[in-house]
């Protein structure tokens, strides 16, 4: 597996206003979107990309449900290491089901074009090795 760079890095909430306030209100950072839904930027020195990500949807995207499963640790954050390429993503997700990992999910692609595998580390974090094809300037 060839990790290129940490492409995000999301805090997952139960309450969203009160993320909000803290990272938005108190901390003053650039994150856009809707209320209540995952708030985002680019524009944060050092980070690819931040997040705020709702629960209810960190469990939509892991598991298809609005609710995160009670045999599993609910999740503070989450973390996504960027590959080369979609087949990479697939390798990758084969390379940790055969060293005894358990994925949340295989590798799929998201409706905005993200290829992304994910598992539940020990420290309860949800790790994705991904392929966003956006952060693959080829002109860097």
């Amino acid at each position: 597996m060839d990790i290129l760079f940490i492409a995000s890095f999301a805090v997952i909430t139960p309450d969203t206003e009160r993320s909000r306030e803290l990272y938005v209100g108190a901390l003053g950072l650039p994150l856009e979107g809707e209320p209540g839904d995952y708030l985002h930027s680019e524009r944060i020195g050092g980070a690819k990309h931040f997040g705020i990500w709702p629960l209810s949807q960190a469990a939509e995207a892991c598991f298809g449900t609005a609710r995160w499963p009670a045999d599993h640790p609910v999740p503070q954050a989450s973390v996504e290491f960027e590959v080369a390429d979609a087949a990479s993503v697939a390798d990758a997700a084969t390379e940790l089901k055969s060293t005894g990992h358990r994925l949340l999910h295989a590798s799929r692609t998201e409706p905005w074009g993200q290829t992304v595998a994910r598992l539940l580390s020990p420290e309860g974090l949800v790790v994705g090795i991904s392929y966003a094809p956006a952060l693959h300037d080829r002109s860097e």
